[in-house]
C-alpha cells in the first residue's frame, strides 16, 4: 500500500491534517507543514476569494524559507480542499488559483471531481477525495483521483457512519492505492491503528483545534478540552449534511441538541454567509475523540506529542507482536 512518491521523505508522521472551515489558516498550515505532517486549509477560507492567492503566497514563501534555511529539514507539501458542490460559486476561480499557484495536493469533497482532476495532474499534482461509503470510492476512482480519504464514523464535521474496520477492508478489496484514513483519531496510537487496518496515513482534525495557529475562539477551544465523546452530536440540521458538532454550541445557540429538525441535502448551501454564521462559527464542528484533548498547545509541540505517541505504540505493539511469534 503506497506512500505518494510526492510524499515520501517529506513525512515526520503519517498524517494530513484535515482541512477545517473557518478554523485552518496560513498560520496553522505553515506549522504543521514545519512540523512534518501535510497542512490544509478549505479554499473558502480565504475570504474574499482574492485573498487565496496572497495566503498561498504567505505558505509557499515561509516554506520555502524553511528549507533554505535547514535543507536537511523534513517539511511537508500543503493542501488545498476545494468544495465540488453547485453553490459552491467560487470554485472555477479558487481552482485556477491552486493550478497557477500549483497547489502539492488538492483535496475534494462532497461531489466526484471530474473536473478537478485533469487540471490538477497538468501540472502534477495530487487529488484526494473525501468518501464515506463504497459507491462514492468507486465513483472518484473513475473521476481518476490519486488517493482515497475515509471519512468514517466519529469524524468531525462532515462525517460518515460506517465502523473503519468494515469501509478499510471493502474498498481495499478492489483499491491498492494510497488510502487516508478518518475518524476520531487524535493519539499516536491511533495513527498506528489507522496503518494496521490498512490505510497508509491518518486524516486529524479536531486535536488541531486546539491549538494556538488554529482561528478558532478560546471558548471553542475550551469546549474541546472539557469535552468527551458523548458531547457530540451528529445531525444533518445545520448544513443539510449530517456531521458531528459539539453539544455546548448547540445549547449556547438555544437549541435541544435531542430535538433537532430534519433536513436533507438540498439544504446543503456552502456560498451563504447566513449558512456559515450558524456552521461553522456559532455552532462548533468537533469529532468523537474530543476525549483525548486536554490541553491547547502549539501546532509544533502537538505534532512532537503525537509523534511520541506514535513511537511508544509502535514499540508496545511489537513487544505484543514478540509474545506472540511462533
Amino acid at each position: 500500500m503506497p506512500i505518494p512518491a510526492a510524499l515520501q521523505g517529506k513525512l515526520a508522521l503519517p498524517v494530513i491534517a484535515a482541512p477545517m472551515f473557518i478554523v485552518s489558516n496560513p498560520a496553522l498550515v505553515i506549522a504543521q507543514c514545519l512540523g512534518g505532517i501535510v497542512g490544509s486549509f478549505p479554499a473558502l477560507n480565504a475570504r474574499p476569494q482574492e485573498t487565496l492567492d496572497a495566503w498561498l503566497t504567505q505558505i509557499e514563501d515561509a516554506l520555502a524559507a524553511a528549507r533554505a534555511a535547514d535543507p536537511a529539514r523534513v517539511i511537508a507539501p500543503y493542501a488545498v480542499n476545494q468544495i465540488v458542490h453547485h453553490s459552491n460559486t467560487r470554485l472555477e476561480h479558487d481552482m485556477e488559483v491552486c493550478v497557477r499557484h500549483r497547489a502539492p495536493i488538492v483535496i475534494t469533497s462532497l461531489r466526484a471531481p471530474d473536473l478537478v482532476v485533469p487540471h490538477v495532474h497538468r501540472y502534477g499534482g495530487l487529488v484526494f477525495h473525501d468518501v464515506v461509503s463504497v459507491r462514492h470510492a468507486e465513483k472518484a476512482l473513475e473521476a481518476g483521483v490519486d488517493g482515497l480519504i475515509l471519512v468514517c464514523s466519529g469524524a468531525g464535521g462532515h462525517a460518515g457512519t460506517l465502523s473503519p474496520f468494515a469501509l478499510v477492508q471493502e474498498v481495499r478489496r478492489f483499491y491498492d492505492g494510497p488510502l487516508i484514513l478518518s475518524g476520531a483519531i487524535a493519539h499516536g496510537a491511533s495513527i498506528l491503528a489507522a496503518q494496521a487496518l490498512g490505510a497508509d496515513l491518518a486524516y486529524i482534525g479536531t486535536r488541531f483545534i486546539a491549538t494556538r495557529e488554529a482561528n478558532a475562539t478560546d471558548a471553542y477551544k475550551q469546549a474541546l478540552v472539557d469535552s468527551t465523546a458523548l458531547d457530540i452530536v451528529y445531525t444533518p440540521y445545520f448544513t443539510g449534511i449530517p456531521g458531528n458538532y459539539l453539544k455546548a454550541s448547540i445549547l449556547a445557540a438555544g437549541l435541544d441538541p435531542d430535538n433537532l429538525p430534519q433536513r436533507d441535502k438540498s439544504a446543503a448551501d456552502f456560498g451563504s454567509k447566513a449558512a456559515e454564521a450558524k456552521a461553522w462559527r456559532d455552532i462548533w464542528g468537533a469529532g468523537q475523540g474530543v476525549g483525548q484533548i486536554d490541553a491547547v498547545p502549539d501546532t509544533a509541540g502537538l505534532i512532537e506529542q503525537l509523534r511520541h505517541e506514535y513511537r511508544t505504540a509502535r514499540q508496545a505493539q511489537a513487544d505484543k507482536t514478540a509474545a506472540f511469534a511462533g
